[in-house]
Formats: structure tokens, C-alpha cells, sequence
């Protein structure tokens, strides 16, 4: 019954948004092995995303492969959707690369589960410094039956309520704080050909987002919590049937651009749309706004570009303050590496991730490292309102729920992520 409820729950919310299946293509996008020498058969492997920290984490390999050619790391880079595929596949026939990129969550606890990854608690008891590197709450989401079994690895990334200052002043309007605020600005923005919402729904997963704030604004945290928790007929829970009612009823008012169906997330279209001023807003990762930083630099240095938090619902149980998103990013180590594949991962790990270089670049490109005592370096930046109001979005929240389909294991959410969604 349980599970029947949910396969109902998703495919009412798949139709609701007329999300469309797509192939997926599972061609690395790019790669980078040991800078000035071979990668040998201990060379550590890891596998990173493309888009907002790609060059980051590129230029961290790099100079780590030059300056330890005995201790190197050959880099690949795949698209979100691929990659998650591909890992998923290769860690499940234990052929996995030795840094496995995740989210934590659900997902981790099913490697965790498989044997497929080690326990990194040892590593950090005799390497304290590492541990005290990270915000506490964020280190807390690698925690699997109190042990750590991943290590974040980026930055901070709540999902984020985008729009063009350019186009809400055109039509006179502000930004919404409460859902109806929300409705009432569509035909607004409708009448003056504009559309109140990009969506990148080829992708699927930013769909979901959508979901996750509104069940959370309606219930509260815990109706996901027990959700992930697998506690009977939380499926059923009234704010679940209420969040994808008022989803229907933004579909059935014109809400999103048209053909959002056919509008891919990981070529930064649905950004597009908001940037140059087709689409009013856009709800997205705190990660989008490093895209729009490279590709739209005027928008964002004119001051045009702004944000919010997801609005209220009325009624709703949820804090306004509480976020949706993906606390960081997170490297695991394979359990089936090598031991000198291991050591250089750990070695990397330990001395060449988040020195100060390498915290300084992911400032510089747009993020919020996930590490303490970065306020004076926030706000030192050029992009420091942006920067400092994600940094506090993530810090003053009660609550910080991991997107969910990295939150469920693969047996929770598989049933329903052909008809819905994958986040990033």
C-alpha cells in the first residue's frame, strides 16, 4: 500500500509539471589526469560534475598533480544527469572511481549498506584539523549510524528564488513573499508576455524543488522526515496532496514557460530565460548563480539579478526560514581502490582541498565554502550580498532538508524517479 501511494503521489506530481522522460547520455564531458606525468595504477580516480565549480575543483587537481606526481588524481568530468547514472551503475558493480561525488543522504546510507565505502572516522581522529575545517552542520550529512563515511567537499547550496529586477519593474511588481502573492503575479507577468517561471524540465530534477519547498511550507520538516524514515502511509500525509494540488493549479494558470518540458537545466537554458528577461523567476540551487556569473556577467554586475526565500503558504506549518537544498557537495572513498589509490585520495583530502587558494576560488567564482571563518573573505568579494545571504540562509536555518531524491536510498526512490525527477 505504502509504496502504491507513492508511485501515485509521484505520478500525479509527474503530470502535473507534463515532466517528459529523456535518454540519458553517459559520455564523460571532459578530463583532466596527472599534470606532467602518466597515471600510474595507483593514481587515485575521481569523477566530478560539469558547470559552477568544474574549474575550481579542475585547478585544485592540477595543481595538486603538479606539486605530488606520486600521489595523483585523474579527473573526469560528467554532466549532473549522466554522472548519476554512471556512479550509481559503476559503484553498484564495485568498479566505482576511489572519490565517490555525492550528496550524503539516503544514497550514501546505500553504499554504506553495500560495503562500498569506507568509514573515514579514524582519518578524522587522527587528523583533527580537518574535521574542525567544516561547518558542523554540514559535516553532519557524510554521518551514517554515527560514523563518517563522506566529507564535503564545496560549497553551501539552498535552493534559491530568482528574478529579473528589470522584469518585475515593468510590471510593476515585487517580489512574493507568500504563495498567493506568488499566484497573482502569473497573469501579470502573462499579460505582458512574459513568463513568470523558467523551468528546466527536460532534466527533471529541478522540478522536484518545487515539491520539496511546498510540502515543507505547508507540513513542516517532519512530514519528509518521515518520509525517509519509512514510517506508514507518510506518503499520505495531507500536505504532500496539498503541495502538488497548488502545483496543478500554477500548471493550469500558465505559470511556467512554454515548453519547459523540453528546457535543459545542465546547458543552463532555464538560467537563460531569466537573464534575458523571458522569464520572470526561476527556482533554482544557490549553485545557478556561478553560472549566470560566467554567462550573463552584465545581469548579474548591473545589480539586475535578485533573490529571495520560497514563500509562505497560509496555514502552512513550516518556518519561513527553514531551505530545500543540498548542504554540500560530498567526496566518499571506495572501499575497493587500492591502497595506494587510497592514500593519495586521503593525502588530497587532508592537504589539498580547502587550502587557501582553493577557498579563495570557490569564492571567487560565486560559492560559499562549506568551512569555518570565511565571513571577512564573503564579504570581501565582489559578489558579497549574494555570497553573505546564502551563507545565512544555510547558517540562521532551523531546518535544511537534503533534496530528496539524494535524501531517499535508491529502494525508497527508484520506483519514482522515471516519472519525476534526479536533483543536483
Amino acid at each position: 500500500m505504502e509504496s502504491q501511494m507513492k508511485n501515485r503521489t509521484f505520478r500525479s506530481a509527474a503530470m502535473a509539471l507534463s515532466a517528459a522522460a529523456v535518454s540519458i547520455s553517459l559520455a564523460a564531458c571532459g578530463s583532466s589526469g596527472p599534470a606532467g606525468t602518466a597515471a600510474s595504477a595507483d593514481s587515485a580516480t575521481m569523477w566530478g560534475l560539469t558547470g559552477g565549480n568544474q574549474p575550481v575543483l579542475q585547478q585544485s587537481v592540477t595543481d595538486w598533480n603538479s606539486a605530488h606526481p606520486d600521489s595523483s588524481i585523474k579527473l573526469d568530468f560528467f554532466a549532473n544527469d549522466a554522472y548519476k547514472t554512471k556512479v550509481r551503475t559503476a559503484v553498484g558493480a564495485g568498479q566505482g572511481p576511489t572519490f565517490i561525488y555525492g550528496w550524503g543522504g539516503g544514497v550514501l546510507k546505500s553504499y554504506v549498506d553495500a560495503g562500498q565505502v569506507d568509514d573515514l572516522s579514524g582519518f578524522l581522529a587522527d587528523n583533527p584539523e580537518v574535521k574542525d575545517r567544516y561547518l558542523p552542520a554540514v559535516l553532519k550529512n557524510g554521518v551514517i549510524d554515527g560514523k563518517t563515511y563522506a566529507l564535503p567537499n564545496n560549497n553551501v547550496q539552498p535552493v534559491v528564488l530568482y528574478f529579473n529586477k528589470d522584469v518585475f519593474d515593468k510590471v510593476g511588481a515585487q517580489a512574493p513573499k507568500t504563495w498567493d502573492e506568488l499566484m497573482a503575479l502569473v497573469p501579470k507577468f502573462k499579460d505582458a508576455g512574459i513568463a513568470p517561471f523558467s523551468l528546466g524540465g527536460q532534466s527533471r530534477w529541478p522540478d522536484l524543488m518545487w515539491l520539496e519547498y511546498l510540502v515543507e511550507r505547508i507540513g513542516g520538516p517532519e512530514v519528509f522526515a518521515n518520509i525517509a524514515a519509512n514510517k506508514p502511509d507518510a506518503w499520505s500525509d495531507p500536505a504532500v496532496t496539498e503541495a502538488l494540488t497548488k502545483i496543478q493549479q500554477l500548471v493550469d494558470a500558465g505559470g511556467f514557460a512554454n515548453g519547459f518540458s523540453s528546457i535543459a537545466a545542465d546547458s543552463n537554458a532555464d538560467q537563460a530565460l531569466l537573464y534575458t528577461g523571458k522569464a520572470a523567476m526561476i527556482l533554482q540551487g544557490g549553485w545557478i548563480y556561478q553560472g549566470m556569473k560566467k554567462d550573463a556577467a552584465d545581469f548579474v554586475k548591473s545589480g539586475k539579478l535578485g533573490y529571495t526565500t520560497f514563500p509562505t503558504v497560509s496555514g502552512g506549518k513550516g518556518d519561513a526560514t527553514n531551505v530545500v537544498g543540498n548542504p554540500s557537495n560530498f567526496w566518499s572513498l571506495s572501499s575497493k581502490a587500492t591502497d595506494g589509490q587510497k592514500k593519495a585520495a586521503l593525502d588530497y583530502v587532508k592537504s589539498g582541498m580547502f587550502s587557501d587558494s582553493n577557498i579563495q576560488a570557490l569564492i571567487d567564482s560565486g560559492a560559499v565554502p562549506v568551512v569555518k571563518g570565511i565571513e571577512s573573505k564573503l564579504a570581501a568579494s565582489p559578489d558579497k550580498d549574494f555570497l553573505t545571504y546564502v551563507y545565512g540562509m544555510a547558517k540562521n536555518a532551523p531546518s535544511f532538508t537534503l533534496s530528496w531524491d539524494q535524501a531517499l536510498t535508491p529502494a525508497q526512490g527508484d520506483p519514482c524517479w522515471p516519472t519525476w525527477t534526479r536533483s543536483s
